[in-house]
């Protein structure tokens, strides 16, 4: 190979590489904003936390958010089903607390009660 054909394909392996980068950043900027949420995460039908992102929550493909807790400041990762609401938190645009209760009219379905093992 020629030295400009090795230059050119290291160029270009270069430059793939950073476009999957950037591709995937422009993907979670636009679908994972930096405003609050309220999050909610339960495991076989069981409340395990419930609390309030300070910006954006991450997602990973393996089922894992990860944000900063209001409650505390701290980095916090959740594994299980979750809810992310993102919205004001208690504000004008925000709904009455009987219409967002659980199993309420036009509310989040509460999730199933937990199976006993047999």
């Amino acid at each position: 190979m020629t030295r400009t054909t090795t230059l050119f394909l290291i160029a270009g392996i270069a430059l793939s590489a950073t476009a999957c980068t950037e591709a995937k950043r422009a993907r979670n900027a636009a679908t994972f904003s930096d405003q609050s949420a309220d999050i909610t995460c339960w495991t076989y039908g069981t409340e395990t936390f419930s609390g309030r992102s300070t910006g954006k929550v991450e997602h990973n493909d393996g089922g894992r958010i990860a944000f900063v807790d209001a409650a505390n400041g701290r980095y916090t990762t959740v594994d299980g089903e979750c809810r992310v609401v993102y919205g004001p938190e208690g504000g004008e645009a925000a709904a009455p607390a009987a219409a967002t209760a659980p199993g309420g009219p036009g509310g989040p379905v509460a999730p199933p009660p937990a199976v006993p093992e047999a």
